[in-house]
């Protein structure tokens, strides 16, 4: 007479090692089969663990390799954009001011250049610049160099020089938009981050927009700023003066572009399906 015995899994429920519906518990095969079925039940760990892997990656709480490989390239060009607005708004190269070399005497001359936060003066040398350049300048030769933060954000005081005035209204406002845009970067990152712990598609899509809008502000930044610098040059006339815009601005303006990039990628990885897969479906072999 054969002994009956049951086995407990993992979820705690009470299984039968034989097939429902046959006698005393015994498999159709015999008691071979019977101690087939008991060794692949207490060693079928992983198949009940496969299954509920299954079951959430079927939801969608979780990223395979291939999504997971996609997100962090589009993290690297978000990080690049990010490097490339803290580089131009920490430097203050944003705009570069020289009047004519020979303007004071002979021997030097006096250039200028300043950013967001503050603004430098540099003593050249007139036999060390080019001769085929009629302003000072560039303002990336060495010499004796001067420089002070602007007073716009303390005591609220226009800066002066050339003689000429800034417009410290548009330059705070310049300053506030990206500062405001440094923000949404780090929120945006903290989204990727937590999307990357926790295999989580939804927080692609509040970092997508952080990392769009604040490309977008970086360029209006940079947009007002130059509103700034033409009301800086219209204040007076009475030093003939040369601007440029330096290599702050290619930075800040790079940036922009990037960041916008690096936004729609983390939008198009968020999209349910493939937007290449639904403009180009995939067409069986056998059709």
């Amino acid at each position: 007479m054969w002994s009956t015995f049951f086995v407990t899994d993992e979820e705690g429920r009470t299984v039968a090692p034989g097939a429902a519906g046959t006698a005393g518990g015994i498999a159709p095969g015999g008691p071979s089969q019977g101690a087939a079925g008991l060794t692949g039940l207490m060693s079928g760990r992983s198949t009940f663990g496969g299954n509920k892997r299954r079951r959430t990656t079927s939801t969608g709480h979780s990223m395979s390799e291939a999504q997971e490989g996609k997100i962090k390239l589009a993290f690297f060009v978000a990080i690049v954009g990010v490097v490339l607005t803290v580089l131009g708004v920490g430097t203050e190269f944003w705009v570069e001011l020289a009047p004519l070399k020979t303007f004071y005497n002979n021997q030097t001359c006096l250039t200028a250049h300043y950013g967001l936060w503050k603004g430098c003066t540099k003593t050249l040398w007139v036999a060390d610049i080019d001769p085929e350049r009629v302003s000072c300048g560039p303002a990336e030769m060495p010499g004796e160099s001067n420089c002070t933060y602007f007073k716009f954000f303390t005591t609220g005081e226009n800066a002066v020089m050339f003689q000429k005035t800034t417009q410290k209204n548009l330059n705070v406002a310049a300053a506030m938009l990206a500062l405001f845009s440094l923000f949404l970067m780090v929120m945006g990152a903290i989204c990727i981050t937590m999307s990357l712990s926790k295999e989580i598609l939804f927080f692609l899509k509040p970092a997508s927009i952080c990392f769009i809008l604040s490309g977008v502000l970086v360029l209006l930044s940079l947009m007002i700023f130059h509103q700034s610098v033409l009301a800086f040059m219209a204040s007076d006339h009475t030093v003939p003066l040369h601007y440029e815009l330096s290599w702050s601005v290619s930075c800040i303006g790079c940036a922009g572009a990037v960041l916008i990039i690096g936004g729609i990628l983390f939008l198009l990885l968020a999209l349910p399906c493939s937007p290449w897969q639904k403009c180009l479906p995939h067409k069986d072999s056998s059709s």
